[in-house]
């Protein structure tokens, strides 16, 4: 039987800390599965997914801990059993504006009030081209109920957008 494993991940950035990971997971027979992983000033930070036979998860999970050693802190969390997912459809929300603390907060709220959920956020604050200005970028995949009117869900976010100046599109998502 085989048992999956979320793994977070956080150091210092050097070569070799994947290479580190994958090696681990490799002498127990683990797959790697599924993975997001950046470099965030200066610290290598990730998530991944991995499954091992339920015989060698102990095994495992104290030789990642070990990486501790190496100055790479990994926390390991049991799969839990999926719940149920309710009818739904997916949407790409793009976001553009001049930076400024708030923007996440704001948007997350409409969205959790609506009962969507955020399956991916991607964000990011780089230098705009002729001004340089910092702008705040994001991109999000939404999981969106089937009995939402999208319609009113892009008039909010219209609305939010004006109040944090920023440009929002939302766009039917064909990832996922």
């Amino acid at each position: 039987m085989k048992t999956s494993l979320v793994l977070t991940v956080l150091g210092s950035d050097r070569p070799g800390l994947v290479e580190s990971i994958s090696d681990v997971l490799a002498s127990h027979g683990a797959n790697w599965e599924e993975s997001r992983m950046a470099n965030l000033a200066g610290k290598f930070a990730g998530i991944l997914l991995a499954s091992v036979d339920s015989g060698e998860e102990a095994a495992l999970i104290q030789a990642l801990k070990r990486l501790r050693q190496t100055g790479l802190a990994v926390d390991v969390e049991r799969s839990g059993e999926s719940a149920p997912v309710a009818a739904h459809h997916d949407l790409r929300l793009e976001l553009v504006g001049q930076d400024h603390p708030g923007i996440v907060r704001d948007i997350s709220h409409v969205l959790a009030s609506r009962d969507i959920s955020v399956d991916e956020l991607t964000t990011e604050v780089r230098s705009a081209t002729m001004s340089g200005e910092n702008l705040f970028h994001a991109s999000a995949r939404l999981r969106i109920p089937a009995n939402l009117d999208t319609d009113e869900l892009r008039d909010l976010l219209e609305d939010l957008a004006n109040e944090l100046m920023v440009d929002i599109t939302l766009d039917e998502d064909g990832g996922g």
